[in-house]
């Protein structure tokens, strides 16, 4: 009997987990984004955001832990928005964290990720000594690992001296809302927005991999 009832809630604590996801609004943030040189995950090469940049409308910067659940529900969504708007002005860079570059260029291989990838943590054990963090903390996200996270930057808005690119922009701190993401962008690159009445997303429900002090986000699509 005991047995059984370990198997019911070992059953009962799964289901809830898989039911439960960190999706986030986008909102407008004050901070300090710097730009930054970091190496490409594919390639070794040193990648400057200045230079990603350029000629661009709209850059999301998306950073991620390959190992966490959230991560592999966003990317799928982020390769259709880039397949479909990269030539209307579109930019995504991911910047991976906490994890050797080999899990990381074996992961975007996995999901099919096309955009450009850099890294700037290969360890765990880095993880209050990056940038990602610092940001995070800065933007009131209270997440553990922050994974995904995201920064919305509009080239012709940047600062155009100096280390600091902007002073105040959007970001989600949480998995990006599909429908919500994509009218931001279109919006940004001058595109008619999508009635969300007939759009459809594709939100599964998926494992979170982090948890606020208090416990658990749950958050709704």
């Amino acid at each position: 009997m005991k047995a059984l009832l370990a198997l019911l809630f070992s059953l009962l604590c799964l289901t809830f987990a898989f039911g439960q996801n960190e999706q986030s609004p986008i909102v407008e943030k004050d901070i300090n984004y710097k730009n930054w040189t970091y190496k490409s995950i594919r390639t070794n090469e040193q990648v400057t955001l200045k230079d990603v940049i350029a000629d661009k409308k709209l850059v999301i910067v998306v950073y991620f832990a390959p190992w966490c659940h959230n991560w592999e529900h966003d990317a799928p969504i982020l390769n259709r928005l880039y397949d479909k708007y990269k030539g209307n002005g579109l930019e995504i860079v991911a910047i991976g964290e906490y994890d050797p570059v080999a899990a990381m260029k074996t992961n975007l291989e996995t999901l099919k990720v096309t955009f450009p990838a850099v890294y700037e943590s290969e360890d765990r054990s880095e993880k209050q000594k990056t940038k990602h963090y610092d940001y995070r903390r800065y933007t009131n996200d209270v997440r553990n690992w922050g994974s995904p996270w995201y920064i919305f930057l509009e080239p012709e808005k940047l600062e155009k001296k100096g280390d600091v690119l902007t002073h105040k922009t959007s970001v989600i701190n949480g998995e990006i809302i599909e429908t919500e993401g994509e009218n931001f962008i279109r919006e940004h690159l001058g595109l008619a927005k999508i009635d969300p009445k007939k759009a459809t997303a594709e939100n599964g429900k998926i494992e979170i991999c982090d948890t606020t002090e208090k416990g658990p986000v749950l958050k709704k699509p």
